[in-house]
């Protein structure tokens, strides 16, 4: 309402707004609509848009939407645009965001890969011929991530207090040199591709530390799904001597085939009870005692990211320096999106579920989930590493 004051637009004469359907109609029916793009588990397809047409689209804040919200409102823009020789165009603002602003925009520009129809322009506070000098110094008062987000507009922070694991913790796990405890075990965990463009991700562990990671595509299936992944399995275990009782599978979908047929491996279900943390404390040996399990969890996902987060932000996570760059980039992205779920919430705590990491990623989290299941053996009642006979209660 300021810009159409200070262009010479007078209300009720040259526009009219309508507060109830948020609409802005001019004099020459040309018409802005605004538009909520919050993303509602309830309509994961954005229904509530309706059937609208629209010429041109401008979204504001865009790293608060989801890649979905963004594609649906452009294959809306169609109206009118052969009569009036108009090319649909898309035009987002937004302070830096880790959703699909990062992989789509800031990332491919930055790698010199961006899309020919898509261009990227940063612009910092300081082109702003308009800004005010107190809020710059603002700024300069930030803590360092807000300070890095918003005055230098460096994308690869996140200022999400809800966030569980810390930028720069995910980065030293590639520098740590990680120094093996005694009685510490090797572990293999595993995510199979559900479907379409998934992954399945093995994981080997010795103690805390990666030593080797593979991803294979529906590609590069030979065979069944089942039992090309059980023979890569058999393999993986063979060679790098770990017993099945220390290989975790996610049970859901066709991981739960090879739960079935590779006989001793542990079944991860994620939406299963958490165990409880007299349960945990009591089982687990003395020396691994210092990972916190006093909170209330909502499943058992949600209990191991936790787990997991606590142990990389104390940096006693590590990988092996030759990691391919996919791998390591896409277990950054996957990580960095695991953040406690309706923080402002009382009840039990939880992480983003996957269908918003989906949509903000526009991939399934296939590397964050195979990271995710080696701390279930941080967290169950009965792990492989056990001193003696504990009496664990009912």
């Amino acid at each position: 309402m300021d810009i159409l004051r200070a262009w010479g637009f007078k209300k009720d004469r040259d526009f009219f707004y309508n507060s109830t359907e948020n609409i802005i109609r001019f004099y020459n029916d040309s018409t802005i609509y605004f538009r909520e793009l919050f993303f509602y588990p309830s309509d994961p397809e954005f229904d509530s848009l309706g059937s609208t047409e629209y010429t041109g689209v401008f979204i504001d804040e865009g790293a608060q939407v989801t890649s979905k919200a963004k594609n649906i409102v452009m294959s809306r823009i169609r109206y009118k645009l052969d009569e009036f020789g108009i090319i649909p165009k898309l035009l987002i603002a937004s302070n830096p965001g880790k959703n699909f602003l990062y992989y789509e925009y800031y990332k491919p520009h930055k790698e010199g890969t961006l899309k020919p129809y898509r261009k990227f322009l940063p612009s910092l506070v300081y082109d702003n011929p308009y800004i005010s000098k107190y809020y710059i110094e603002n700024l300069k008062k930030l803590d360092k991530i807000s300070k890095e987000r918003l005055l230098h507009g460096n994308f690869e922070y996140d200022d999400d207090p809800a966030k569980l694991f810390e930028y720069d913790n995910l980065l030293n796990m590639f520098t740590n040199l990680y120094v093996k405890k005694d009685g510490e075990l090797k572990y293999i965990s595993v995510d199979v591709a559900r479907y379409g463009e998934d992954k399945t991700t093995i994981i080997l562990w010795d103690g805390f530390y990666i030593t080797k990671m593979w991803m294979y595509g529906k590609d590069d299936y030979v065979g069944p799904p089942t039992e090309f992944v059980k023979a890569k399995l058999i393999n993986i275990m063979t060679e790098y001597a770990v017993p099945r009782s220390q290989v975790i599978i996610d049970e859901d979908g066709i991981g739960g085939g090879l739960v079935d047929v590779l006989k001793g491996v542990k079944g991860f279900v994620a939406n299963s009870r958490p165990f409880s943390r007299e349960q945990s404390v009591r089982a687990l040996p003395m020396v691994r005692r210092n990972i916190p399990l006093e909170h209330n969890y909502g499943n058992l996902k949600a209990q191991c990211f936790f787990s997991a987060a606590e142990q990389v932000n104390r940096n006693e996570v590590g990988i092996y320096s030759g990691i391919a760059n996919e791998f390591k980039d896409k277990l950054i992205e996957d990580l960095e999106q695991i953040k406690k779920h309706n923080p402002d919430k009382d009840g039990k705590l939880m992480v983003t579920p996957k269908d918003i990491i989906k949509q903000n990623i526009g991939r399934s989290p296939d590397y964050g989930d195979a990271f995710m299941m080696r701390f279930y053996f941080e967290v169950v009642v009965n792990p492989p590493l056990c001193f003696g006979t504990l009496d664990v209660g009912n």
